[in-house]
């Protein structure tokens, strides 16, 4: 297979699709692997790295594009790159299409099969590609949110830990999954007062076991979430659904009563976000205000650590990336169900429900499709 690796160039995003060892493995498969020139330079790796992997150097994007049969990256296309999509083409990627309409129609309207590494599932259940940029983001939120909830950052001057004589900051993370559980790691780690709330009670169970006497747990509803955001300094939305939008757990006018200068971190703003204010920021200009709250809500938090990101996100996505180069998409999804579950679009069609939902969508199930049948279309129900 011809696998392509471009450049990503999404607003400061430094990571890439694989690393030089990732190209190797692909290469000693007997596929071929187009990088773009310089597509690895912002996690470190320099492009003789990856001729030495056995790579074939491309100067453009286009070319790029052009001849991959499969195109690894890492963060979902944007408006340049839609030109560059074709028919047949497999993406392999993070798409988080529930909340992005446009993204959605164009890969329809072109025919790309779109394998999205968050939807990807383990024989667990659980989400294997996801995992790792959760993680990177779970910590990342407390390290982001420590620095802009001092002062000269936009903050209420607040530092997490506290002193002896002072108290430590409360931390409230929405959300026990893993960038919940990464989020307390480091904000325990740092001293900090830590309450996670889930809908969960077996999960808060788990995390009570995990944490012992350093956190405390809410059973989720809007009264608790409300009470605990009003005492807040640091507010952590880790709230996933699996490739549907994210809830909106946090309203407008329960802000009113947080902290001015209290800091939110949206780490569901891929999916949407979890709280009703989010809207996606950069790197460039990563933060705003709604009632007093600064909100972070840079939808590729991970990018800002990109080597510690890339090596990561190659542990996970290179064993399918392989399954998929080797055995080709049909075989490879067939022999496959996670691997298969990561489809959300194919032949035109949109083959991921909650996607459909999420948008108001027909969907079409993929089985029929690879039945050689005539696919049937279910008109999906308004978001819940």
């Amino acid at each position: 297979m011809k696998v392509g690796l471009p450049k990503e160039i999404k607003d400061n995003e430094y990571r890439v699709g694989l690393t030089p060892a990732g190209v190797r493995a692909l290469t000693d498969a007997g596929h071929t692997v187009f990088v773009e020139r310089d597509a690895g330079a912002g996690s470190g790796f320099e492009t003789d790295l990856y001729e030495r992997a056995g790579a074939r150097i491309l100067d453009s994007a286009d070319d790029v594009w052009g001849e991959g049969e499969m195109i690894v990256k890492v963060k979902e296309p944007i408006a340049p790159e839609y030109p560059r999509m074709r028919e047949g083409q497999t993406l392999f990627t993070y798409l988080h299409l529930a909340p992005d309409v446009e993204l959605t129609k164009q890969l329809l309207e072109r025919k790309v099969t779109g394998v999205a590494y968050e939807t990807i599932t383990d024989r667990r259940g659980t989400l294997p590609l996801l995992t790792p940029m959760s993680e990177v983001a779970g910590r990342m939120a407390i390290q982001v949110g420590a620095h802009y909830l001092e002062k000269m950052s936009g903050g209420r001057g607040v530092l997490l830990g506290g002193v002896p004589g002072v108290p430590a900051a409360n931390v409230v993370i929405i959300g026990g999954g893993v960038v919940g559980t990464n989020s307390a790691k480091m904000a325990v780690g740092l001293g900090a007062h830590v309450t996670i709330i889930d809908n969960n009670l077996d999960r808060l169970r788990e995390l009570d076991d995990i944490f012992l006497s350093k956190i405390s747990t809410l059973a989720s509803s809007a009264y608790s979430i409300h009470g605990a955001i009003a005492e807040a300094d640091l507010i952590v939305g880790a709230v996933l659904v699996p490739g549907a939008a994210a809830p909106k757990l946090v309203t407008k006018s329960m802000l009113k009563d947080v902290p001015n200068g209290a800091v939110i971190v949206d780490v569901a703003v891929d999916q949407g976000g979890c709280i009703e204010t989010t809207h996606p920021t950069t790197h460039s200009n990563p933060t705003f205000y709604v009632e007093g709250v600064l909100h972070y809500c840079v939808a590729n938090m991970p990018g800002a650590v990109p080597r510690t990101s890339t090596f990561a996100l190659t542990n996970a996505t290179l064993p399918y990336a392989l399954r998929l180069a080797n055995r080709g998409f049909i075989d490879a999804i067939r022999i496959d169900p996670g691997l298969k579950a990561g489809v959300n679009t194919y032949a035109g069609k949109l083959t991921y429900e909650a996607v459909a939902e999420a948008q108001g969508l027909d969907f079409t199930p993929l089985d029929g499709m690879l039945e050689g049948g005539s696919a049937s279309t279910s008109t999906a129900s308004p978001a819940r």
